[in-house]
């Protein structure tokens, strides 16, 4: 991808993400801040908050490998990530978000170039091992919250936003292939797909910003809401 080009699938994708990403903070936040009837954990809900997620962790793999600054942009996503944990902690403080998607966005963006390094036969291999890992690990209860990046969570842990490296570095994984795969060794792009959509461009280009200010406005609208 030379500077400016865009693909219009990439955009698409992201964009996707946060509208489902957005919906489904605004059912959490019915149920948990205005007393609302609606489970977010009903599996439809559970679906679509986890697709965002999976989508976003998807795209930045993907993303870095047109990156010409990955880390320092990782250092600025895992940067916002802490100022949400302070944030949460002074609003919350027992379900504060540690180690959330923004924290995660951030840590593989930073170790980005050194997983582009890797040969696609070692990546392949760390997304199973990493997996699995991260299955295992929800089964085991440590004494310490040192170990919360990797997965491993103490008796007692909660939080409103949890995204650990294991196992969801693994989709981070696939997207880098996908990357490799789908544009890196191509003269052409595999597809020829241009977006032409205003709005779906917009919010794949201000994804970040919407996701930052997206919650704050939320319940700004339902607190006002309820003052009436």
């Amino acid at each position: 991808m030379t500077p400016g080009e865009r693909y219009g699938e990439i955009d698409l994708l992201r964009a996707i993400a946060i509208v489902l990403m957005v919906l489904f903070h605004i059912v959490y936040d019915l149920r948990e801040f205005a007393g609302v009837n609606i489970n977010y954990q009903d599996p439809i809900w559970f679906l679509v908050g986890k697709t965002a997620a999976l989508l976003f962790i998807f795209i930045s793999g993907l993303a870095s490998g047109f990156s010409r600054s990955p880390v320092r942009r990782g250092f600025k996503v895992l940067l916002y990530g802490m100022a949400i944990t302070v944030a949460t902690y002074l609003a919350m403080r027992d379900n504060y978000v540690r180690f959330g998607i923004l924290h995660f966005l951030g840590v593989t963006m930073i170790l980005s170039t050194f997983l582009y390094s890797l040969s696609s036969r070692m990546l392949w291999a760390l997304a199973g091992v990493t997996a699995l890992l991260g299955f295992w690990f929800k089964k085991l209860v440590v004494e310490t919250s040192l170990f919360l990046p990797f997965g491993l969570m103490y008796k007692g842990f909660g939080s409103m936003d949890y995204y650990p490296l294991f196992p969801y570095i693994s989709v981070t994984f696939l997207g880098i292939l996908a990357y490799r795969h789908w544009y890196a060794q191509r003269s052409e792009p595999l597809w020829t797909f241009r977006l032409d959509s205003k709005p779906i461009l917009w919010l794949s280009r201000n994804s970040l910003m919407i996701y930052l200010v997206h919650q704050p406005l939320i319940l700004l609208v339902i607190f006002s809401i309820r003052l009436l």
